[in-house]
Protein backbone atom coordinates (compact mmCIF):
# COMPACT_ATOMS: atom_id res chain seq x y z
CA UNK A 1 0.00 0.00 0.00
CA UNK A 2 2.76 2.21 0.66
CA UNK A 3 4.09 1.97 -3.26
CA UNK A 4 0.34 2.31 -4.64
CA UNK A 5 -0.76 6.37 -4.92
CA UNK A 6 -3.42 7.77 -3.86
CA UNK A 7 -6.19 8.62 -5.89
CA UNK A 8 -7.94 12.23 -4.83
CA UNK A 9 -9.59 12.72 -7.71
CA UNK A 10 -12.43 11.10 -10.44
CA UNK A 11 -12.47 11.09 -14.22
CA UNK A 12 -16.03 10.88 -15.23
CA UNK A 13 -16.21 8.95 -18.81
CA UNK A 14 -19.90 10.36 -19.25
CA UNK A 15 -21.86 9.94 -22.33
CA UNK A 16 -19.76 10.29 -24.93
CA UNK A 17 -16.07 11.56 -26.14
CA UNK A 18 -16.85 13.15 -29.17
CA UNK A 19 -16.84 17.39 -28.88
CA UNK A 20 -19.90 17.56 -31.20
CA UNK A 21 -22.13 14.95 -28.66
CA UNK A 22 -20.97 16.10 -25.94
CA UNK A 23 -22.59 19.64 -26.77
CA UNK A 24 -25.87 18.15 -28.02
CA UNK A 25 -25.95 16.74 -24.65
CA UNK A 26 -25.48 19.82 -23.03
CA UNK A 27 -28.31 21.05 -24.98
CA UNK A 28 -30.50 18.02 -23.92
CA UNK A 29 -29.75 17.65 -20.59
CA UNK A 30 -30.06 21.19 -20.04
CA UNK A 31 -33.54 21.93 -21.66
CA UNK A 32 -34.54 18.80 -19.27
CA UNK A 33 -33.43 20.21 -16.57
CA UNK A 34 -34.82 23.80 -16.99
CA UNK A 35 -38.00 22.04 -17.41
CA UNK A 36 -37.51 20.05 -14.19
CA UNK A 37 -37.07 23.11 -12.53
CA UNK A 38 -39.98 24.56 -14.06
CA UNK A 39 -42.38 22.29 -13.44
CA UNK A 40 -41.78 21.32 -10.45
CA UNK A 41 -41.89 25.22 -9.09
CA UNK A 42 -45.15 25.98 -10.90
CA UNK A 43 -46.62 22.20 -9.06
CA UNK A 44 -45.49 23.96 -5.66
CA UNK A 45 -46.33 27.27 -6.48
CA UNK A 46 -49.97 26.80 -7.75
CA UNK A 47 -50.68 23.86 -4.78
CA UNK A 48 -49.44 26.89 -1.90
CA UNK A 49 -51.47 29.63 -3.89
CA UNK A 50 -55.02 27.51 -4.74
CA UNK A 51 -57.25 26.64 -1.21
CA UNK A 52 -58.82 24.02 -3.03
CA UNK A 53 -55.26 22.11 -3.37
CA UNK A 54 -54.41 22.33 0.29
CA UNK A 55 -55.76 18.51 0.98
CA UNK A 56 -52.97 15.49 1.70
CA UNK A 57 -53.10 14.45 -1.71
CA UNK A 58 -51.26 17.69 -2.84
CA UNK A 59 -49.44 17.86 0.60
CA UNK A 60 -47.31 14.74 -0.72
CA UNK A 61 -47.43 16.19 -4.18
CA UNK A 62 -45.87 19.21 -3.44
CA UNK A 63 -43.11 17.47 -1.10
CA UNK A 64 -42.62 15.40 -4.47
CA UNK A 65 -41.76 18.55 -6.24
CA UNK A 66 -39.32 19.81 -3.62
CA UNK A 67 -38.04 16.32 -3.16
CA UNK A 68 -37.60 16.11 -7.35
CA UNK A 69 -35.57 19.38 -7.96
CA UNK A 70 -33.36 18.50 -4.92
CA UNK A 71 -32.65 14.94 -6.83
CA UNK A 72 -32.44 16.47 -10.56
CA UNK A 73 -30.28 19.16 -9.02
CA UNK A 74 -27.74 16.70 -7.27
CA UNK A 75 -26.37 15.27 -10.52
CA UNK A 76 -27.55 17.38 -13.54
CA UNK A 77 -25.59 20.52 -12.69
CA UNK A 78 -22.05 18.61 -12.44
CA UNK A 79 -23.58 16.67 -15.68
CA UNK A 80 -23.73 19.71 -17.44
CA UNK A 81 -20.32 21.48 -16.40
CA UNK A 82 -18.50 18.10 -17.64
CA UNK A 83 -20.02 18.24 -20.59
CA UNK A 84 -18.00 21.59 -21.48
CA UNK A 85 -14.83 20.51 -19.46
CA UNK A 86 -11.72 19.30 -20.61
CA UNK A 87 -10.90 17.27 -17.80
CA UNK A 88 -14.31 15.78 -16.23
CA UNK A 89 -12.98 15.20 -12.59
CA UNK A 90 -14.80 14.87 -9.42
CA UNK A 91 -13.21 15.04 -6.29
CA UNK A 92 -13.21 12.07 -3.90
CA UNK A 93 -15.16 13.51 -1.65
CA UNK A 94 -17.03 15.30 -3.64
CA UNK A 95 -18.26 11.83 -5.83
CA UNK A 96 -19.03 10.32 -2.09
CA UNK A 97 -20.91 13.80 -1.16
CA UNK A 98 -22.80 13.22 -4.71
CA UNK A 99 -23.31 9.71 -3.44
CA UNK A 100 -24.83 10.61 -0.87
CA UNK A 101 -27.92 12.92 -1.07
CA UNK A 102 -28.27 10.85 -4.10
CA UNK A 103 -29.35 7.88 -1.99
CA UNK A 104 -30.83 10.81 0.68
CA UNK A 105 -33.33 11.92 -1.95
CA UNK A 106 -34.09 8.85 -4.17
CA UNK A 107 -35.38 7.21 -1.11
CA UNK A 108 -37.26 9.68 -0.16
CA UNK A 109 -39.00 10.20 -3.20
CA UNK A 110 -39.81 6.12 -3.19
CA UNK A 111 -41.08 6.40 0.26
CA UNK A 112 -43.12 9.63 -0.66
CA UNK A 113 -44.42 7.68 -3.22
CA UNK A 114 -45.51 4.71 -0.99
CA UNK A 115 -47.23 7.68 1.30
CA UNK A 116 -49.10 9.15 -1.51
CA UNK A 117 -50.39 5.57 -2.36
CA UNK A 118 -51.72 4.96 1.10
CA UNK A 119 -53.18 8.24 0.51
CA UNK A 120 -55.31 7.15 -2.87
CA UNK A 121 -55.79 3.65 -0.81
CA UNK A 122 -57.61 6.01 2.38
CA UNK A 123 -59.49 8.12 -0.43
CA UNK A 124 -60.86 5.71 -2.30
CA UNK A 125 -61.49 2.38 0.45
CA UNK A 126 -61.98 3.95 3.17
CA UNK A 127 -63.30 7.54 2.48
CA UNK A 128 -65.93 8.04 5.63
CA UNK A 129 -62.38 7.85 7.68
CA UNK A 130 -60.06 9.53 5.13
CA UNK A 131 -59.77 12.71 7.02
CA UNK A 132 -58.99 10.63 9.89
CA UNK A 133 -56.97 8.68 8.04
CA UNK A 134 -55.24 11.61 7.02
CA UNK A 135 -55.02 14.04 9.26
CA UNK A 136 -52.32 17.05 9.05
CA UNK A 137 -50.55 15.36 12.27
CA UNK A 138 -50.33 11.78 9.83
CA UNK A 139 -49.35 13.64 6.71
CA UNK A 140 -46.53 15.19 8.23
CA UNK A 141 -45.26 12.23 10.05
CA UNK A 142 -44.87 10.46 7.51
CA UNK A 143 -42.90 12.82 5.14
CA UNK A 144 -40.93 13.29 8.26
CA UNK A 145 -40.21 9.59 8.47
CA UNK A 146 -39.62 9.00 4.46
CA UNK A 147 -36.89 11.72 5.11
CA UNK A 148 -35.60 10.23 8.80
CA UNK A 149 -35.10 6.38 7.05
CA UNK A 150 -33.31 7.97 3.70
CA UNK A 151 -31.25 10.13 6.40
CA UNK A 152 -30.36 6.52 7.95
CA UNK A 153 -30.03 5.07 4.58
CA UNK A 154 -27.93 7.30 2.71
CA UNK A 155 -25.48 7.25 5.70
CA UNK A 156 -25.03 3.58 6.31
CA UNK A 157 -23.90 3.41 2.36
CA UNK A 158 -21.36 6.38 2.41
CA UNK A 159 -20.24 6.06 6.17
CA UNK A 160 -18.45 2.67 4.46
CA UNK A 161 -17.32 4.60 1.82
CA UNK A 162 -14.92 6.19 3.40
CA UNK A 163 -13.14 3.37 4.81
CA UNK A 164 -12.02 2.56 0.86
CA UNK A 165 -8.97 3.14 -0.61
CA UNK A 166 -8.62 4.40 -3.88
CA UNK A 167 -5.09 3.77 -5.90
CA UNK A 168 -6.26 3.48 -9.50
CA UNK A 169 -7.70 3.73 -12.27
CA UNK A 170 -9.48 6.95 -11.28
CA UNK A 171 -12.04 6.23 -14.88
CA UNK A 172 -16.02 5.85 -13.89
CA UNK A 173 -17.67 5.03 -16.69
CA UNK A 174 -20.55 7.03 -15.96
CA UNK A 175 -21.71 10.82 -16.14
CA UNK A 176 -22.38 10.72 -12.11
CA UNK A 177 -20.93 9.82 -8.92
CA UNK A 178 -22.95 6.07 -8.15
CA UNK A 179 -22.18 3.40 -5.37
CA UNK A 180 -21.61 0.36 -7.83
CA UNK A 181 -19.28 1.94 -10.06
CA UNK A 182 -17.49 3.35 -7.19
CA UNK A 183 -16.76 -0.12 -5.32
CA UNK A 184 -15.26 -1.33 -8.93
CA UNK A 185 -12.23 1.00 -8.32
CA UNK A 186 -11.81 0.52 -4.59
CA UNK A 187 -8.15 -1.16 -3.38
CA UNK A 188 -9.80 -2.50 -0.79
CA UNK A 189 -12.04 -5.18 -0.02
CA UNK A 190 -15.84 -4.23 -0.69
CA UNK A 191 -17.69 -7.00 0.12
CA UNK A 192 -19.15 -4.82 3.12
CA UNK A 193 -20.27 -2.52 1.23
CA UNK A 194 -21.73 -4.60 -1.64
CA UNK A 195 -23.72 -6.46 1.18
CA UNK A 196 -24.73 -3.21 2.94
CA UNK A 197 -25.96 -2.15 -0.16
CA UNK A 198 -27.67 -4.78 -1.32
CA UNK A 199 -29.52 -5.85 1.62
CA UNK A 200 -30.44 -2.49 2.47
CA UNK A 201 -31.48 -1.99 -0.80
CA UNK A 202 -33.95 -4.90 -0.87
CA UNK A 203 -35.16 -4.37 2.47
CA UNK A 204 -36.40 -0.81 1.82
CA UNK A 205 -37.37 -1.10 -1.52
CA UNK A 206 -39.32 -4.01 -1.15
CA UNK A 207 -41.05 -2.25 1.77
CA UNK A 208 -41.56 1.10 -0.09
CA UNK A 209 -42.69 -1.04 -3.03
CA UNK A 210 -45.14 -3.52 -1.42
CA UNK A 211 -46.67 -0.34 0.46
CA UNK A 212 -47.63 0.37 -3.26
CA UNK A 213 -48.34 -2.50 -4.68
CA UNK A 214 -50.85 -3.60 -1.87
CA UNK A 215 -52.30 -0.42 -1.55
CA UNK A 216 -53.15 -0.55 -5.66
CA UNK A 217 -54.34 -3.64 -5.12
CA UNK A 218 -56.95 -2.80 -2.90
CA UNK A 219 -57.95 -0.06 -4.60
CA UNK A 220 -58.22 -1.68 -7.57
CA UNK A 221 -60.22 -4.71 -5.86
CA UNK A 222 -62.69 -1.71 -4.68
CA UNK A 223 -63.28 0.27 -8.13
CA UNK A 224 -63.81 -3.20 -9.69
CA UNK A 225 -66.64 -3.36 -7.28
CA UNK A 226 -68.06 -0.30 -8.04
CA UNK A 227 -71.12 -1.04 -10.32
CA UNK A 228 -71.19 2.44 -12.18
CA UNK A 229 -68.71 2.77 -15.28
CA UNK A 230 -68.70 6.26 -14.78
CA UNK A 231 -68.01 5.77 -10.94
CA UNK A 232 -65.22 3.61 -11.91
CA UNK A 233 -63.19 5.80 -14.37
CA UNK A 234 -63.73 8.89 -11.82
CA UNK A 235 -62.72 7.02 -9.42
CA UNK A 236 -59.37 5.04 -11.32
CA UNK A 237 -58.68 8.69 -12.49
CA UNK A 238 -57.79 10.19 -9.07
CA UNK A 239 -54.57 7.58 -9.07
CA UNK A 240 -53.66 6.63 -12.67
CA UNK A 241 -51.07 9.42 -12.42
CA UNK A 242 -49.47 8.04 -9.59
CA UNK A 243 -49.31 4.43 -10.43
CA UNK A 244 -47.70 5.53 -13.85
CA UNK A 245 -44.95 7.63 -11.67
CA UNK A 246 -44.30 4.68 -9.63
CA UNK A 247 -43.86 2.22 -12.15
CA UNK A 248 -41.32 4.35 -14.03
CA UNK A 249 -39.28 4.85 -10.99
CA UNK A 250 -39.46 1.29 -9.56
CA UNK A 251 -38.85 -0.71 -12.37
CA UNK A 252 -35.37 1.27 -13.61
CA UNK A 253 -34.36 2.27 -9.83
CA UNK A 254 -35.12 -0.98 -8.07
CA UNK A 255 -33.19 -3.17 -11.77
CA UNK A 256 -30.41 -0.86 -11.77
CA UNK A 257 -29.56 -1.66 -7.86
CA UNK A 258 -30.22 -5.11 -7.40
CA UNK A 259 -29.06 -6.97 -10.46
CA UNK A 260 -25.97 -8.88 -10.50
CA UNK A 261 -22.89 -7.81 -11.88
CA UNK A 262 -22.87 -10.43 -14.54
CA UNK A 263 -25.79 -8.63 -16.23
CA UNK A 264 -23.79 -5.12 -15.94
CA UNK A 265 -23.60 -2.74 -18.65
CA UNK A 266 -22.13 0.85 -19.43
CA UNK A 267 -25.13 1.73 -21.91
CA UNK A 268 -27.56 0.04 -20.06
CA UNK A 269 -26.78 1.16 -16.64
CA UNK A 270 -26.38 4.55 -18.18
CA UNK A 271 -30.29 4.54 -19.51
CA UNK A 272 -31.32 3.19 -16.81
CA UNK A 273 -29.83 5.95 -14.42
CA UNK A 274 -30.86 8.50 -17.00
CA UNK A 275 -34.28 7.30 -16.41
CA UNK A 276 -34.73 7.51 -12.95
CA UNK A 277 -32.37 10.04 -12.05
CA UNK A 278 -32.78 12.83 -14.48
CA UNK A 279 -36.30 12.02 -16.68
CA UNK A 280 -38.20 11.21 -14.04
CA UNK A 281 -37.70 14.16 -11.79
CA UNK A 282 -39.19 16.08 -15.48
CA UNK A 283 -42.03 13.60 -16.41
CA UNK A 284 -43.12 13.90 -12.78
CA UNK A 285 -44.66 17.50 -12.89
CA UNK A 286 -45.85 16.96 -16.15
CA UNK A 287 -48.03 13.03 -15.48
CA UNK A 288 -49.16 15.47 -12.91
CA UNK A 289 -50.71 18.31 -14.41
CA UNK A 290 -51.70 16.54 -17.71
CA UNK A 291 -53.58 13.93 -16.05
CA UNK A 292 -54.86 15.92 -13.01
CA UNK A 293 -58.09 17.80 -13.34
CA UNK A 294 -57.90 19.80 -10.40
CA UNK A 295 -53.71 20.74 -11.44
CA UNK A 296 -55.00 22.13 -14.51
CA UNK A 297 -57.59 23.60 -13.27
CA UNK A 298 -55.43 25.74 -10.61
CA UNK A 299 -52.89 26.32 -13.31
CA UNK A 300 -55.11 27.76 -15.84
CA UNK A 301 -56.75 30.24 -13.08
CA UNK A 302 -53.15 31.37 -12.16
CA UNK A 303 -52.38 32.10 -15.11
CA UNK A 304 -55.95 33.56 -15.85
CA UNK A 305 -54.51 35.98 -12.91
CA UNK A 306 -51.59 36.61 -14.24
CA UNK A 307 -52.77 38.15 -17.89
CA UNK A 308 -55.28 39.98 -15.82
CA UNK A 309 -52.64 41.55 -13.96
CA UNK A 310 -50.87 42.53 -16.92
Amino acid sequence: MKNQTTVTKFILLGLSSDPQMQIFLFVVFLVIYLITLAGNIVIMVVIRADSHLHIPMYFFLFHLSFVDICYSSVTVPNTLRNFLAERKTISVNGCITQIFFFFLLVVTEAFILSAMAYDRYAAICDPLRYMERMSKGICVELVSGAWAISFLYALLNTVFTFKLHFCGPNQISHFSCELPPLLQLSCTETLTNQVVLLTSAVILGSISFLFSLISYILIISTILKIRSAESRCKAFSTCNSHLIVVVLFYLTAFFQYTKPSSVSSVVLDEMFSIQYSILTPMLNPIIYSLKNKDVKTAIGKMLGKFKFLR
